[in-house]
């Protein structure tokens, strides 16, 4: 289908570096759509929060996957120290959050290296920090170094009042049915591209979640299941698209009333070559 994002911050001098990351920044709507600013990187933003809408959360009302991926994404390698790249992004989630308005994130950097980065996180109720919603962990890449001359991005946030008639995530990120079952998305185009000019992980995680409840729904009819573990693998970087995911629901529900759900992301303009993949466990509710 092709890239149509804004090029990749990698093949400019360091004159045109930080204003590309600027633009393309403010383009991509995985943060700012979900009302998700990011410290040392936003203009005005001290903290990392992000309100838990009701497009954020699944049929009974706990918390979905894919926006603890936005709030928290992994490793804490930020755009001023490097180009950075997720490799490992581990979520297991300890509270569904269903009276919870706010997250807040609580960083710990493990180690940064010259081409290595590892962190974890603890994602808790904005409004009690002893409320542990989630605990993340990862690891990611350099892609390279940055030039000197950083400067915070003016890049406000969505703050539309939330609201049982806001739009499914999947509809907002361009993530289309297909007639077998899987989820794509057509190309790269600015509001899903990462400054690099790949699939952002953000549209990443929203089609792999989506795929999952869509199979788990085909398989046990009901969307009634709670993810409590998310472990995904960014395996290459997607540049061409269609984007397709494809989901596989594994073995029988366990007397504990869990399920698990593998989910794979391929780059068919690249000769199908998997670019993503998740590995999940959803436990049934009611």
């Amino acid at each position: 289908m092709g890239n149509e994002s804004m090029g990749d911050i990698r093949t400019l001098t360091p004159e045109e570096h930080w204003r590309h990351f600027e633009l393309s920044w403010q383009a991509l709507q995985s943060y700012t759509y979900l009302g998700k600013g990011t410290p040392f990187l936003d203009t005005g933003v001290d903290v990392e929060e992000m309100p838990l809408r009701h497009d954020m959360r699944n049929s009974t009302g706990g918390v979905m996957a894919a926006p603890l991926c936005i709030v928290s994404p992994e490793p804490y390698w930020r755009d001023d120290e490097c180009v950075p790249a997720p490799v490992t992004m581990c979520y297991d989630i300890l509270d569904p959050g269903h009276d919870v308005r706010r997250l807040h994130v609580i960083r710990d950097v493990i180690s940064f290296g010259r081409q290595m980065g590892f962190s974890r996180s603890r994602i808790v109720d904005a409004d009690d920090h002893s409320r542990v919603i989630a605990i993340s962990s990862g690891c990611g890449v350099s892609l390279g170094d940055v030039p000197p001359g950083f400067y915070l991005v003016d890049n406000p946030v969505n703050e539309a009042p939330d609201s049982p008639d806001l739009p499914p995530l999947r509809d907002v990120f361009h993530i289309h049915d297909a007639a077998d079952g899987s989820v794509y998305i057509d190309k790269v185009v600015p509001e899903l591209s990462s400054p690099h000019s790949a699939l952002h992980l953000g549209p990443i995680n929203i089609a792999m979640e989506a795929v999952a409840g869509d199979e788990l729904v085909r398989v046990t009819g009901t969307a009634d299941w709670q993810v409590e573990q998310w472990h995904v693998m960014m395996v290459k970087p997607g540049y061409h698209g269609p984007f397709v995911a494809r989901a596989v629901v594994v073995g029988a529900v366990s007397p504990t009333g869990r399920i698990g759900v593998e989910v794979t992301m391929t780059d068919e303009g690249a000769k199908g070559r998997i670019i993503a993949s998740v590995t999940a466990s959803f436990r049934r509710v009611g």
